[in-house]
Order: C-alpha cells, then sequence, then structure tokens
C-alpha cells in the first residue's frame, strides 16, 4: 500500500525461491505449499479467487478511469462472493468518505460510499465478505483495536439496489491492538484470517504476521468481539535487500487454500510473491 506509486518509476522484475516454515497457534496448523509471482503494478494490493479457482488480482493499475478521475486514487485487497466482485477505494489524504465498488457477473459497477464517522480513518485497504454474504469486513491503517463492518452492498437488502450511501453496522472489537492490516479473508462463519504489515516486532512477535481472528458467533450486523492469534510470520524471501510489504489475502473455499502476497524490496519491488498454504 505505501509503496505502490514508486513501481511507476521501477519497472525491473525479478523472480524468488525457496521454502517457508509455519507454526501452530489455536487449533489451526497452516503449511506452505507452493509459491508464485505476479506483477505489482496490477497485483500488489490484492487477491480473490473466483469459483473456477482462476484468481483475480488488484493493484494500482487495476483502478479504472473514471474512478480515478473522481479522486479515487487506491484500491485494496478485494473480495468475490455470488459472482460478485468487491472493491475498496480509497482517495486523498484530506478526504471524508471511503467507497467500495461492487461488480456484478454481469459486469455492471455500483459504487458505495462510506462518508467517515467521527475518529474514523481514511484508510480502506480491503474488504471481506462474511459466508452468508450479508456483512463485509474492513479495516484501517495504523495501530488499530477494531475491525470495521458494514451490510454487504448489493447482497444485503438493507443497502440501496445501485448504489449510494454505506453506513457502518457494528464493529468488531478486538481482544489485541493490531498494527497495518492489509487484508482479512473469511475462513469460517466465525473465523477471519488477516495479513499485517507490522515489521516492529512489538505486538507479536513474528514480523509481518498472519494474524487469526476468532468470533463468538458469526456476524449478525451488532458490535461482537474478536480472540486475535499470531499464527506465523510471512516470508521476506528475495535477491533483492530491504523493506517487503505484506499485502493481500484470499482463501479459497473450494480447494481449502490461503494465499498471502508479499511485495518485494528494492528494484524487486515490481514482483509480488503469493504465497499459498494449506491446513494440515
Amino acid at each position: 500500500m505505501k509503496r505502490q506509486l514508486a513501481l511507476l518509476a521501477a519497472l525491473l522484475g525479478a523472480l524468488t525461491l525457496g521454502v517457508s516454515t509455519s507454526s501452530a497457534a489455536a487449533a489451526t496448523t497452516w503449511v506452505e505449499t507452493g509459491t508464485a509471482y505476479t506483477g505489482s503494478l496490477g497485483g500488489g494490493e490484492g487477491v480473490a479467487s473466483q469459483a473456477d479457482g482462476s484468481l483475480l488480482y488488484r493493484g494500482l493499475a487495476s483502478i479504472p478511469l473514471d474512478l480515478r478521475i473522481q479522486g479515487w486514487n487506491h484500491i485494496g485487497d478485494p473480495d468475490i462472493a455470488n459472482g460478485y466482485i468487491f472493491d475498496a477505494y480509497q482517495g486523498a489524504d484530506t478526504g471524508t468518505s471511503k467507497m467500495f465498488a461492487v461488480t456484478t457477473p454481469s459486469g455492471t459497477r455500483y459504487s458505495y460510499v462510506h462518508t467517515l464517522d467521527s475518529g474514523e480513518k481514511i484508510n480502506n485497504s480491503f474488504d471481506a465478505i462474511s459466508p452468508d454474504t450479508q456483512w463485509m469486513v474492513s479495516g484501517e491503517w495504523g495501530d488499530q483495536s477494531r475491525l470495521q463492518v458494514f451490510p454487504t452492498p448489493l447482497l444485503n437488502p438493507s443497502t440501496p439496489a445501485t448504489g449510494g450511501a454505506l453506513p457502518q453496522a457494528g464493529q468488531i472489537t478486538l481482544d489485541k491492538t493490531v498494527n497495518d492490516i492489509q487484508g482479512c479473508d473469511f475462513v469460517t462463519d466465525t473465523r477471519l484470517v488477516c495479513v499485517s504489515d507490522d515489521a516492529s516486532g512489538n505486538r507479536f512477535p513474528e514480523i509481518r504476521p498472519l494474524l487469526q481472528v476468532d468470533l463468538p458467533h458469526k456476524l449478525d450486523g451488532q458490535p461482537t468481539t474478536g480472540t486475535v492469534t499470531s499464527l506465523f510470520a510471512l516470508p521476506a524471501r528475495s535477491i533483492c535487500t530491504g523493506t517487503f510489504e505484506a499485502e493481500g489475502i484470499d482463501y479459497d473455499v473450494n480447494s481449502g487454500t490461503l494465499r498471502a502476497e508479499v511485495v518485494q524490496p528494492g528494484v524487486c519491488q515490481v514482483s509480488t510473491s503469493v504465497y499459498s498454504y494449506k491446513q494440515q
């Protein structure tokens, strides 16, 4: 997220090879099963699996011209539900709203604009649709003790049918402070996995950790809580040295594959590594 604009000036690519280790936390152990690569300009912000198993990537180059002209200059980690594509957009730091775009299976796109509530940050790094398709989770940048919840645009009948205003529903209050969440996805009705770009090691022992958030019950639009567990550090492997950046995440319910993106450092930042995991 922080360095994507720099990609326009860095059009050299690199690939990395290797394997990573995983550790168990809570009741889940994820084992790395492979590594793929995508261009960061078109895929370094996020990834989502489609019903046929193919992958949809998002990056700076994915922003349609008309939305860019409207001031939506950042696209986050997307999600897909029932063939509908959900994209998270933000604009200038001085903006007072964020936007979620929904593209229907027939290709029609609708915009849902959320006016910032008191104390809410402008960031709109991702969206994650609940398995019942009725609720959409999103989040803000920096240190946060919550995840935001919205009625899912278009699929939740409380939202306008052709775009419009999108208010918040009840948020998820986290039992631990998290930092720089770049993406989340649902694994079950009551469990999300989230990518954190936190490289400090202050909140969790791992650097750029994959986090698990467990809910007491499935989302219902009311305030609820989330228990945060750090699972393992995302890999930092590249022929280049410098600062890595953890980005999007996806769980493919059909194959049971979890994927997490890490943008490589230095001139290699034009290449994003996509690590695959399965539960053991």
